[in-house]
């Protein structure tokens, strides 16, 4: 971790309350609709699991979006240390509308197959590719994605 960082992405306080703020309060709804319908036992108990599924997520949610992600010349990594994919395996960098992107960030295509991962609200890895952003600055992430797009051009 003693590379000099080149770009960083953090999440937005404001977005990051709402976020899990809206999880937390559709998870509070969903139980009280579970507890007070005088419906059928398998719509209750659907209900309920959908509920905490959702509370689950929004403390999930918190937890993932108190790091933030950095770019060094090796390394795309969490703050906390995490190794999210290495900049040798970087092979594209897709910012279009159009793109199957996070919110305010954009989509990472790798060379290598990569192991499932999620920080929700922050990053995603899925096959050969990686999206970062969600509860992001966009300017964040439109300067990470130039500054990665660098580096594949000079590495190529």
């Amino acid at each position: 971790m003693t590379d000099p960082i080149l770009a960083q992405l953090h999440p937005s306080p404001g977005r990051r309350v709402f976020a899990a703020s809206v999880l937390g309060l559709l998870g509070i709804l969903l139980v009280w609709m579970a507890v007070s319908t005088p419906a059928d036992l398998g719509l209750r108990l659907f209900l309920g699991l959908a509920g905490f599924g959702a509370l689950y997520v929004a403390q999930w949610l918190w937890r993932a979006t108190s790091r933030g992600v950095e770019l060094t010349a090796q390394e795309l990594r969490e703050t906390g240390g995490a190794v999210i994919v290495t900049v040798d395996q970087m092979r594209a960098v897709e910012r279009g509308p159009f793109a199957f992107k996070p919110s305010n960030g954009f989509l990472l295509r790798v060379s290598e197959k990569q192991p499932r991962a999620w920080a929700p609200g922050l990053w995603w890895r899925l096959g050969k590719s990686i999206g970062i952003g969600g509860v992001t600055h966009g300017h964040e992430g439109k300067a990470m994605a130039e500054a990665i797009q660098m580096l594949i051009n000079t590495r190529d």
